[in-house]
């Protein structure tokens, strides 16, 4: 707080005692006091009205300086009560009371949301968990009675689980580190699963799917890492190039202290404009514009994970000819300790 603003602020008291100091000397006038009087009487009233202010000014300024610094270095503005102290004069006293209790009812609303919103993950979960068991009955009826039922029908039904398994991963992203366990991960293995699962839209849609995957070990949640994989594979397969004999490429390269796992397929790929944003939530780009079936959220809710798993994920494409995308998984002191 600056001597200048204190002052413009007081600027009305400061008037009101300079007229009362000139009451008080024409007072003294007419009293006949003698002029050596008037000066001293005058020095010792201009002395107590600047000590005063001075006093008033110094204590206010520590408070208000030390709240002004505390609240440039936080993040979290509401923490602020948590560093100041109750100030030893009445507006200081008035304003902490006020901010104290204003942070108490901002905290108790933010709980009730926090509740609210975990009650409500909580039954989007379950009701996915319940949709899902009639959706896999109708998977495998659809398995076992093939010669009956249209492919595109089960095209539908793998859609529809892809879809789900989109929400599920995406209300768990928030807290993904209380449903993840980190350890040792053979990425054949993965792989494989994601294979299986996809295997009816890739014989569907002709794409072929090719794997350069021996026996790469990393350390990461094999349910996230296959999520996102199944997203991957599935872009590819939405994506991919009619002209051409499509297929995708999966293969994993050991450096000494990481291993990077790449899917690559001959797709349609992505504009050079639209790479830096397909990890934006809902962003679709030039090709969700042409597919009416993209919603723009499975990378975003891939590359969330991956983050949160402690990799790293990267994509580049050429339009025409490619995509391919990088998941590097790094070695971690850290994770030493699960080992």
């Amino acid at each position: 707080m600056r001597m200048s603003d204190y002052l413009k602020d007081k600027i009305i008291i400061i008037f009101l005692d300079v007229i009362g100091f000139i009451f008080v000397i024409l007072l003294l006038l007419v009293l006949k006091i003698s002029n050596e009087g008037i000066i001293a009487i005058s020095f010792v009233l201009g002395l107590n009205f600047v000590l005063v202010l001075l006093y008033d000014y110094f204590r206010k300024k520590d408070f208000y300086d030390k709240l002004i610094c505390n609240l440039d270095l936080l993040e979290e503005k509401y923490l602020i009560t948590e560093l100041i102290k109750r100030g030893d004069f009445l507006e200081g006293r008035i304003f902490y009371d006020s901010l104290y209790e204003i942070n108490k009812s901002f905290n108790e609303e933010i709980g009730k949301l926090k509740y609210n919103q975990e009650a409500f993950k909580d039954y989007i979960e379950m009701w996915i968990h319940e949709v899902k068991i009639p959706l896999a009955n109708l998977i495998l009826i659809t398995h076992n009675n093939k010669s009956l039922v249209d492919q595109r029908f089960l095209e539908q039904l793998k859609r529809l689980e892809d879809y789900l398994d989109q929400v599920l991963y995406y209300v768990r992203s928030e807290n993904a580190e209380k449903d993840y366990l980190i350890k040792e991960v053979r990425l054949s293995s993965c792989i494989k699963q994601v294979a299986l699962k996809n295997k009816d839209s890739l014989l569907y849609n002709k794409v072929i799917l090719k794997t350069k995957v021996t026996g790469e070990v990393v350390l990461t949640d094999s349910k996230w890492l296959e999520f996102v994989l199944n997203q991957l594979i599935s872009n590819s397969i939405k994506y991919r190039n009619l002209n051409v004999d499509s297929y995708i490429e999966i293969s994993a390269v050991k450096d000494s202290d990481k291993v990077i796992l790449s899917i690559y397929d001959n797709g349609i790929g992505i504009t050079k404009r639209d790479i830096p944003r397909v990890f934006d939530k809902t962003f679709t780009g030039s090709n969700g514009r042409e597919n009416v079936n993209s919603t723009g959220m499975g990378l975003y809710i891939s590359k969330k994970l991956i983050e949160k798993l402690g990799h790293k994920i990267s994509i580049e494409s050429v339009l025409g000819e490619y995509t391919k995308v990088n998941i590097i998984f790094s070695n971690h002191d850290y994770y030493d300790v699960l080992k």
